[in-house]
């Protein structure tokens, strides 16, 4: 019997059954953890479907890159129009971030 472990729901490819992303499983396959590791990591995955995303990954590799690539390019285009829409909100974050590593350095 053939389970299928991963869908593509509304553009967003998922780990059947559950909310979990395949970006999420595939950086952290990237990162060098293993299946056990992610897998506690998500304690809604059961270690089979973690192995069966991976797998699904593996097979498919090229499109799924191609995904991730334009996921990472749609995420750094709506940052930047969140910095450019509001950019005194990122200089007031960027001056907490300074002073913050001021006091623990």
């Amino acid at each position: 019997m053939q389970s299928e472990y991963v869908i593509q729901k509304d553009g967003v490819w998922r780990v059947s059954g559950s909310r979990v992303s395949l970006d999420s499983i595939v950086y952290a396959f990237w990162n060098g953890e293993s299946a056990e590791t992610i897998a506690q990591s998500f304690p809604v995955l059961k270690l089979e479907q973690v192995y069966g995303a991976i797998a699904f990954y593996l097979a498919h590799r090229d499109e799924i890159d191609r995904y991730l690539q334009q996921r990472r390019a749609d995420y750094e285009a709506k940052r930047q129009a969140a910095r450019d829409a509001d950019p005194m909100f990122y200089q007031k974050m960027a001056e907490v971030r300074r002073q913050l590593l001021q006091t623990t350095s």
